[in-house]
């Protein structure tokens, strides 16, 4: 594969002949000509989603119960699931470029830059409720948990290795790996946290902590929507390219290790997690996940998500089976020009 030029002047802008990949574009923007309708509609929600947590109150009061109310599981917990957050939204921040650097349609690109841009929010989100919530003796601690935790570190390099080694052999395989990870990342590593974060709030514990998360699970389920259709393009476009076993094997690993990794955190003594709960919510995830790509379970004694009682905290204005499809129900589109809204 090769990556993109900045500038093509004998390329071909035609739709009817765009791929997502592989396709020798002009590099114009030019939005009202455009292949993909998932890809205009998730910008469209994704700049309706702007958001900055400055705009989120009551951390100070966080910071208060963090000390008063939290058991000692609990803030462990709470500190050292804020140092793999912050690796992974450090990560996708700096790797989206070399991925975006391949992607050949420029609508696509558009999304992608919106979603870098949105991993540094979360960045920045978590250095807020670092400096707000936790003691500051601790916080230098909690970014680089990962030198002192060798659970942390193998987990952190084999995140790396998948996406570096595309960067060193950018071929069709590792580009192919190199997405599903991404898809694998942003689709089942961030929500045992979130879980976690909703588990405290349930309680009345660190209300404005879980408003954030909030804001950032929303963001999340774009990224995992604009990568299982880019996925899913890649098995239209170039099916040779496309391994669902390669899949299956990345989801069953993926699932292994957010497990493992979550019991070494959560420990037993979260109130509505436990281990059994962990570990069948990782899955029946992991089978949601695989169903957007259109492939089969692949834990099929797992039907149910042992935390359906977290769902009244959830954001509630998706209607998340059609989100799940690209179809989004919450704005209004014009018909004339379906990039922009008058504000």
């Amino acid at each position: 594969m090769k990556a993109n030029l900045i500038f093509n002047p004998n390329g071909q802008d035609d739709v009817i002949y765009r791929t997502i990949i592989k396709w020798n574009t002009t590099w114009l923007f030019q939005l009202n000509s455009t292949k993909y309708s998932w890809a205009k509609s998730l910008y469209q929600v994704m700049v309706w989603n702007f958001w900055i947590p400055e705009k989120v109150s009551g951390l100070w009061e966080d910071a208060t119960q963090f000390h008063t109310s939290l058991t000692e599981d609990e803030k462990i917990a709470y500190k050292w699931i804020l140092s793999f957050l912050i690796f992974l939204d450090s990560i996708q921040t700096v790797n989206l470029p070399n991925f975006s650097d391949y992607i050949t349609a420029p609508e696509v690109n558009l999304i992608l830059s919106i979603q870098a841009y949105q991993e540094a929010i979360h960045s920045q989100s978590y250095a807020t409720i670092l400096e707000t919530v936790v003691d500051s003796k601790d916080r230098e601690d909690i970014y680089y948990f990962w030198r002192t935790d060798k659970h942390l570190l193998e987990r952190n390099e084999f995140i790396w290795s998948i996406y570096q080694k595309f960067i060193d052999e950018p071929n069709d395989e590792n580009f192919f790996r190199g997405i599903i990870w991404n898809f694998l990342l942003e689709s089942i590593y961030f929500y045992n946290w979130f879980a976690f974060f909703d588990t405290l709030a349930d309680q009345g514990k660190m209300s404005a902590t879980g408003r954030m998360i909030n804001y950032i699970r929303r963001d999340e389920l774009t990224h995992v929507t604009i990568f299982s259709n880019i996925i899913k393009e890649i098995k239209k476009e170039f099916p040779d390219m496309y391994n669902e076993n390669i899949i299956k094997e990345m989801m069953e690993i993926a699932v292994i290790q957010e497990i493992k990794w979550s019991k070494h955190i959560l420990g037993k003594n979260i109130i509505w997690m436990g281990y059994e709960n962990i570990e069948n919510y990782t899955k029946w995830l992991a089978n949601e996940r695989l169903n957007m790509l259109w492939i089969n379970p692949i834990y099929t004694n797992v039907v149910k998500n042992p935390y359906k009682h977290l769902d009244r905290l959830q954001d509630n204005n998706w209607d998340r089976g059609n989100f799940f499809e690209s179809t989004v129900t919450n704005y209004s589109q014009s018909s004339a020009m379906n990039w922009s809204w008058d504000f």
